[in-house]
């Protein structure tokens, strides 16, 4: 498990920026957005960057060894970690997840 928890904390900032690029995406699609005037493109960013800092703070804030697989259901539920990330992970801890998400 010790190995998993460091292949997690390594890779945690990656799956931060991944994720983070992709809200992005999403925040400037609202701002460019003729069909909206600027007041509702500014209100519906705010309210998209809010919902996704909410779910940042939960997958992110507080990482520790006896909480690592909490964060790791969290992060693989918003889609932060992606199924195929999971391959870096020890086998038992595949089959937890698998159990956990079937």
């Amino acid at each position: 498990m010790e190995s998993d928890w460091r292949k997690f904390r390594d890779m945690v900032p990656h799956l931060r920026e991944r994720y983070l690029a992709g809200c992005n995406t999403r925040v400037a699609r609202i701002i460019a957005d003729a069909k909206r005037n600027e007041t509702e493109r500014f209100w519906d960013a705010l309210e998209e960057m809010e919902k996704e800092a909410k779910i940042l703070r939960k997958c992110l804030d507080g990482h520790s060894r006896s909480s690592m697989f909490s964060y790791l259901c969290v992060m693989l539920s918003v889609g932060m970690l992606r199924k195929e990330d999971l391959l870096q992970f020890s086998d038992e801890l595949q089959q937890q997840l698998s159990r956990a998400f079937s």
